[in-house]
C-alpha cells in the first residue's frame, strides 16, 4: 500500500501544506509580539486575503454592492481606506481577468462609458500640472491625493457595477443592500459610551466624536445614526415603495417608516429631513397616488402634524430644531440658539461661495486641482473651519469641501470637468429615465425608485450639498445599479407593423373546368 504512487503523491501533497501551514504560523506568531505595525497588519490582511479568496472569486459583485455605502474602514491599511475602495478594486480587478478569460463581458452603454473615461482623463491630468497625487499617510510633501483616490475609484465603480447583470430573483435585495448598509454609520455615535470590549469594533467605524461624558440624547447631535436613518429610508422605499408601506395594510410598515424619520431628527442636519421629505413626495408623485385618495389624506395629515408642531416647536430637543431650522421664521418659532446655529452654517457656506465665485475665471482653463501644500495644511490645522477671517482661506475651502456641487466641478478641474460632468450627468439621465420609462413589471417598482433617487440626488448636489470627490459615487452607483439590474438599456417597444392584404372577392368569378377558386 505504501508503494502506491498514488498513495505517495497524496502524503506528499499533505506534508507540503502542512509544511506551509507550520511556516505561516511561525510568522504569524513572531509578528504578533508586535501587533499594531503596519507590517503585521499587512501581512495578517494578506493572509485573510488568500484564505477568503474562493468567497470573493464567488461573491465579489454583492459584496462589492454591500460594501458600497458602509462606513467600514480598513484600519489596518496605510490612510485607513474605506472598504467600499478596496471591494471596488477587487472587485474589478476580478472582472476583468474573467473578461481576459472570455467568461464573461461588461455590460456595454458607450453613452456612459466616454464621459467616465474622458472624466478620468481630465482628472488624472489635472493632478498631473497641479502637484501631482500626494497623500500623506505616504509621507508625500504634497496633501489632498485622497480625494483623487475617491473620485478615480468612484467612477470605476461604474465598471465594476456594470460588469455583470443582476440576477433577476436578488434584484430586490441587491437594490436594498445598496442603501440599508449605510444604517452601520449609527455604530459611530456611540463610542463615548460604549463599554471597553467594544472598542475593537470603533477601529473599522470610527466614530463620529468621542468626548467621554459628554453623550446626551437631543443635544449631542448624532450624525451617524441621522444619515443611518436616511439610509434605512431610502432603503425601506426600493423594497416596499410607498404603496407597499402605507397601502399594504400591514402595520408594522408604516410604524417603522416614521420611526426612521424621528431618527433622522436627532443629527440636527436640515439637508437630511428636506433629502427624505424630497425623494418620499417626488415617489409619491411617481406612484401616482396623487390621483387617488391617498391625496387629500396627506394634506390633512401635513396639516395635523404642523397643527400639532408649531405651539410646541421651540420646546423640542435642541437637534429636532436645527433640522427644522430651514422653515421660515413666520412659520415657526424655534428657539433663538438653534436658529442662529443654522443661519451661521448658512452664512458662512454664503461668504464662502461669494469669495470663491471671482476665482472662477483664473481656473477656467486650468482647474486648482486637490493639490494641498505643507503650508496651507497645517494653517488649516489652525483654522476653525466656520470662522477664519477669509472664508475663501477656511481649511474646509482649501481643502476643497466647498459645500456647493458646481464649485466643486468647476475649481478644481476647470471647463473641462464641466463639460466632461455635464455630459456625464445628461448621458446618465436619459439611460435612467429610458430604464423607468419603459421598465418591464417585473423591475418597475425598483426603476422608479432608482430614477427618483437619480432625480433628487442632482438637485441635491446642485442646490442644497455638493462635493464631486465624494458624491461622484453615488450618481455611478445609482447610474450602475439601473444599467446591472436592466442589462443595458431599456428601449421604447416596437409596434408590431400589421400587413395589410387587399381582399378581392371571388364572388362574381367564373368558375372555369378544372379550375379552383381560393379566397385570397
Amino acid at each position: 500500500m505504501t508503494n502506491d504512487p498514488a498513495n505517495v503523491a497524496a502524503l506528499l501533497r499533505s506534508l507540503a501544506v502542512y509544511a506551509v501551514c507550520a511556516v505561516l504560523a511561525i510568522i504569524t506568531g513572531v509578528l504578533m509580539t508586535d501587533p499594531m505595525t503596519y507590517s503585521s497588519l499587512g501581512f495578517i490582511a494578506v493572509l485573510a486575503s488568500i484564505l477568503f479568496l474562493p468567497i470573493l472569486l464567488r461573491w465579489h459583485h454583492p459584496l462589492m454592492i454591500f460594501a458600497w455605502n458602509t462606513p467600514i474602514s480598513l484600519f489596518f491599511l496605510k490612510g485607513s481606506p474605506k472598504l467600499c475602495l478596496a471591494m471596488i478594486a477587487l472587485s474589478l480587478a476580478i472582472s476583468i481577468t474573467e473578461r481576459a478569460l472570455g467568461q464573461r463581458r461588461f455590460i456595454s452603454v458607450p453613452q456612459i462609458t466616454w464621459p467616465l473615461l474622458l472624466l478620468i482623463g481630465i482628472i488624472i491630468a489635472t493632478a498631473k500640472l497641479t502637484g501631482g497625487i500626494g497623500l500623506r499617510a505616504f509621507g508625500s510633501d504634497v496633501y489632498g491625493g485622497k480625494k483623487y483616490v475617491f473620485l478615480i475609484v468612484g467612477i470605476l465603480g461604474y465598471f465594476a457595477v456594470t460588469a455583470r447583470p443582476i440576477p433577476p430573483k436578488w434584484a430586490r435585495l441587491y437594490v436594498m443592500l445598496f442603501f440599508a448598509a449605510g444604517a452601520l454609520s449609527a455604530i459611530g455615535d456611540f463610542a463615548s459610551i460604549a463599554p471597553k470590549f467594544l472598542f475593537p469594533l470603533f477601529l473599522f467605524i470610527p466614530p463620529t466624536f468621542y468626548v467621554p461624558g459628554s453623550f446626551e440624547i437631543g443635544t449631542t447631535r448624532l450624525i451617524g445614526t441621522a444619515w443611518g436613518a436616511t439610509a434605512l429610508v431610502s432603503a425601506f422605499l426600493a423594497y416596499y415603495g410607498i404603496r407597499g408601506i402605507f397601502l399594504s395594510g400591514k402595520l408594522w410598515r408604516p410604524i417603522v417608516f416614521f420611526i426612521l424619520i424621528v431618527l433622522v431628527f436627532f443629527g440636527g442636519f436640515r439637508s437630511a429631513l428636506i433629502g427624505v421629505a424630497g425623494l418620499t413626495l417626488l415617489l409619491f408623485f411617481l406612484e401616482g397616488l396623487h390621483r387617488t385618495r391617498a391625496m387629500p389624506l396627506l394634506v390633512l395629515f401635513s396639516f395635523i402634524c404642523a397643527a400639532c408642531l408649531y405651539p410646541f416647536a421651540s420646546k423640542l430637543p435642541y437637534t429636532f430644531q436645527r433640522t427644522l431650522a430651514f422653515l421660515p421664521r413666520d412659520w415657526i418659532h424655534l428657539a433663538p440658539d438653534a436658529r442662529l446655529d443654522a443661519q451661521g452654517s448658512l452664512d458662512w457656506r454664503l461668504d464662502m461661495w461669494a469669495t470663491l465665485l471671482p476665482q472662477i475665471p483664473q481656473h477656467l482653463l486650468l482647474g486648482k486641482g486637490y493639490a494641498i501644500t505643507m503650508e496651507d495644511y497645517e494653517n488649516m490645522g489652525r483654522d476653525s473651519a466656520f470662522r477664519s477671517l477669509d472664508p475663501g482661506d477656511s481649511g474646509l475651502a482649501l481643502a476643497g469641501d466647498y459645500h456647493s456641487g458646481p464649485l466643486s466641478v468647476i475649481l478644481p478641474f476647470g471647463i473641462w470637468g464641466v463639460i466632461a460632468f455635464v455630459w456625464f450627468m445628461v448621458a446618465a439621465w436619459r439611460v435612467i429615465y429610458c430604464n423607468y420609462r419603459y421598465s418591464i413589471p417585473e423591475y418597475r417598482m425598483l426603476n422608479r425608485f432608482l430614477f427618483a433617487s437619480f432625480a433628487f440626488s442632482t438637485f441635491s448636489f446642485i442646490f442644497v450639498f455638493g462635493d464631486l470627490a465624494s458624491g461622484v459615487a453615488d450618481f455611478t452607483g445609482l447610474i450602475g445599479l439601473s444599467v446591472s439590474l436592466n442589462r443595458g438599456v431599456r428601449r421604447a417597444p416596437v409596434k408590431a407593423q400589421s400587413r395589410t392584404i387587399p381582399f378581392r372577392s371571388t364572388a362574381l368569378q367564373p368558375v372555369l373546368p378544372g379550375r379552383i377558386v381560393r379566397p385570397v
